[in-house]
């Protein structure tokens, strides 16, 4: 099983990670205490920061530089990860709403109903009418959909 790289990945060990967001490793474990930058661990404990970590670390950095005290950036990484994840959380419930109408039974094609009744079938996507005598019907997507 191969195991996928990203952004998340624990990767670097603590002095690796404090070089890369030109930080003192103490600073680092600090961050760790207050619960600002919290790194994945391994199993004999060791901190292992991502690439993701190192990003907010710089952040930190430019942050404090700006004049925010350690609470103010706490609270801007705080919101700013809540809007990450808010994000990712409407592009699920989009998706899904999204095969949800299009999957929907007779949602978007219909078919003329046996001979002499009138009537309309609603069909699955995908399906055909019974009869090659039907008459199939398409309403496409828009604002009157």
């Amino acid at each position: 099983m191969e195991e996928r790289m990203d952004e998340n990945s624990p990767l670097f060990a603590i002095a690796v990670a404090a070089e890369l967001a030109e930080m003192h490793p103490q600073t680092l474990r600090q961050y760790d205490r207050l619960g600002m930058v919290v790194p994945q661990r391994t199993a004999g404990k060791s901190r292992r920061y991502s690439m993701r970590d190192v990003a907010q670390l710089r952040e930190i950095a430019r942050l404090g530089h700006e004049g925010l005290n350690l609470e103010g950036i706490r609270r801007i990484l705080e919101l700013e990860n809540e809007n990450t994840e808010l994000r990712a959380r409407v592009r699920q419930l989009e998706t899904a709403l999204e095969e949800e109408v299009l999957n929907r039974p007779g949602s978007r094609v219909f078919a003329a109903g046996p001979e002499g009744r009138g009537g309309v079938v609603p069909l699955r996507q995908g399906t055909r009418p019974a009869r090659s005598t039907q008459v199939v019907v398409w309403r496409p997507f828009g604002p009157d959909a």
